[in-house]
This record gives C-alpha cells, sequence and structure tokens, in this order.
C-alpha cells in the first residue's frame, strides 16, 4: 500500500431515522470532535455557519506520534441529505479528502463515512520519508486510526439519532 495510490477507509451503519435526522447529525462539524480520539476541535472560518458549498472550517487535532496540528478544509461538494465532501489543505495542496453519505432505505437509512489520503502530502510523509521501507505498514496503521475514529463517529451518529 503506497500513500500516492491515495488509499481510501470506508465505514458504513445502518441507522433507524429519516435521511433529515441523519443530514442533521452528519452536518455538525463538531460531532467527530466529541468523540475522537485525535479531533479536539472544529470551528467554522469566515463567517460560515452551516456545510455547504465552499465553506470552511478548521480542525484542530492531537497525535501522540504525530504531535499537534491544525488543518483547514473547504467543503467541495453538497448534495442535501444524502451526501458532503470536504478537502483537507496542507501546504502542497489538498492532503485529504473526507465525505458522509446517506442511503435511505425501507427500515431507516445507512450512514457512511469515509477518508481518502494525499493527493498532497500530509504529516504520515515525514515518517514515510524517514522508513521508506516501512510505508506499507505506515499507511495501514494510520487507515485503522481512521476507520477506529469513523467508527466511533457513526456510532455517536447512530446513538443519538435512536435515543
Amino acid at each position: 500500500m503506497r500513500y500516492r495510490d491515495q488509499p481510501t477507509v470506508e465505514v458504513s451503519e445502518r441507522v433507524s431515522c429519516t435521511p433529515a435526522q441523519a443530514w442533521a447529525l452528519i452536518t455538525d462539524i463538531a460531532l467527530p470532535s466529541r468523540v475522537s480520539e485525535e479531533l479536539e476541535t472544529v470551528e467554522w472560518l469566515g463567517g460560515a455557519d452551516h456545510v455547504e458549498l465552499g465553506a470552511k472550517f478548521c480542525g484542530t487535532n492531537q497525535h501522540s506520534a504525530l504531535g499537534a496540528w491544525s488543518t483547514e478544509c473547504e467543503v467541495v461538494e453538497v448534495e442535501p441529505e444524502r451526501r458532503w465532501v470536504w478537502a483537507v489543505y496542507g501546504p502542497q495542496g489538498v492532503s485529504a479528502t473526507w465525505g458522509f453519505e446517506i442511503d435511505p432505505g425501507s427500515s431507516g437509512v445507512i450512514v457512511r463515512q469515509w477518508g481518502r489520503m494525499g493527493p498532497g502530502p500530509s504529516g504520515l510523509n515525514v515518517a514515510i520519508t524517514a522508513m521508506p521501507d516501512k510505508e506499507a505498514r505506515i499507511v495501514a496503521n494510520r487507515l485503522t486510526e481512521w476507520e477506529r475514529n469513523m467508527r466511533a463517529n457513526l456510532t455517536a451518529v447512530k446513538a443519538a439519532a435512536e435515543a
């Protein structure tokens, strides 16, 4: 597994709610900071206050191996009550892309979250450059961390929707 191949991880959860209820939860940009192992705070930038095309927000993170950092993100796709996608910007362009999706069903919805590395470098590239022979393991470990945090996000969505 190579970083340059833009590896992706995705999780999903069946939730007993309407698409509108799921949408209200997945567009709350602060929700992940309440359950994440590393995302500490999120705030809207430039007067934005909700998910819409072009809206920007800042996330502040803390990781035992990577340290502390903040990123600027921009909403790059929106299909109301269906999908929203944001790009995470690093010094050399987009370092990751993330998204939430909702698929309506007969007994609720399926909520999906995914994240894709790259194409631009991120903090992970420091470790890859230092240990190129371990790139596959470094990338796989990071994707596992992303997956664990995404599962926590969807567990929180499910709990809130079904409460």
